[in-house]
């Protein structure tokens, strides 16, 4: 089987999940190597996503690290053996890879909570404002880059919508709300938008007011994503280098508190969804 040239975030956190229990079964890749009639260096590969693994392999080498863990080996199996191409693929050397990562990542995602501060969810922008926030972000981009970004993130909401929702909570900071990326009409738009997505039940949003006290998360903004099980959930965060894919225990911990807090510091969702009906009639 030839190698990827470039391996997705999920093929990758397989590969991670793999060496994961590789090591804590105290092994190196050279002793693993023999069981699949392999090199240490294709093991290697192996981890770092660049090469597929069957399911027969994934099981066998499961057994060898004493994972009793069924539920886990079975969702080890559904990630190497899943062969979905969604919508996504025709961006592939249209768009940067993170832009397929993301929307690869939601896809299979059993659950999405997000927290914004200063921009509106993509999940839930509308046209008109996701071409403000990309056109102000990437000034000078042309319309043959622009285009297929906003259209990128309209398809992403595919989500919320069909046979196959995802349940997705958003906290979303009164900031986020307020800040005019275009105009008046564009902003007023984006504000119904968000309450028809709330009405259809697609989307659970939560404001935190500005005069909410003892709020410190001003600088926070999140998408977690539930795996089939919590040791497989993956957070994005904005990073100075891009987009970050956070997987480490620890880290998802942290976040899922640090979620939690930022939580209890938000509205309801009625008082919420009408906090948002009050600041569109303002519009």
């Amino acid at each position: 089987m030839p190698l990827r040239s470039h391996a997705t975030k999920r093929q990758v956190r397989l590969g991670t999940e793999l060496r994961r229990l590789r090591e804590a079964a105290g092994l190196k890749a050279r002793e693993v190597a023999g069981l699949l009639n392999s090199t240490s260096t294709q093991i290697s590969q192996m981890e770092l996503g660049f090469a597929g693994v069957s399911e027969e392999r994934v099981r066998r080498l499961a057994a060898h690290y004493a994972c009793t863990d069924e539920a886990y080996v079975d969702a080890l199996v559904a990630m190497a053996t899943d062969r979905t191409r969604g919508w996504w693929e025709e961006y592939r050397g249209v768009l940067p890879p993170v832009f397929q990562d993301t929307a690869e990542t939601e896809h299979h995602a059993t659950f999405l909570r997000e927290t914004v501060v200063t921009h509106v969810p993509g999940l839930l922008q509308t046209v008109d404002y996701a071409r403000a926030v990309y056109a102000y972000v990437h000034p000078g981009l042309p319309e043959s880059e622009l285009a297929p970004r906003v259209e990128h993130r309209m398809k992403r909401r595919s989500v919320l919508v069909g046979e196959r929702v995802t349940p997705y909570e958003t906290l979303i900071h009164e900031c986020a709300l307020r800040v005019r990326v275009a105009d008046r009409d564009v902003s007023r738009a984006q504000l119904q938008e968000i309450l028809d997505q709330i009405e259809r039940g697609h989307a659970t949003v939560r404001v935190i007011p500005f005069d909410r006290d003892g709020f410190g998360g001003a600088g926070i903004s999140m998408m977690y994503a539930g795996g089939p099980m919590p040791q497989l959930d993956t957070c994005l965060r904005d990073a100075p280098t891009g987009v970050a894919f956070i997987d480490a225990d620890a880290q998802l911990q942290q976040l899922r508190t640090l979620f939690s807090r930022m939580q209890r510091a938000s509205l309801a969702p009625t008082a919420s969804r009408n906090f948002i009906h009050r600041l569109a009639k303002e519009l």
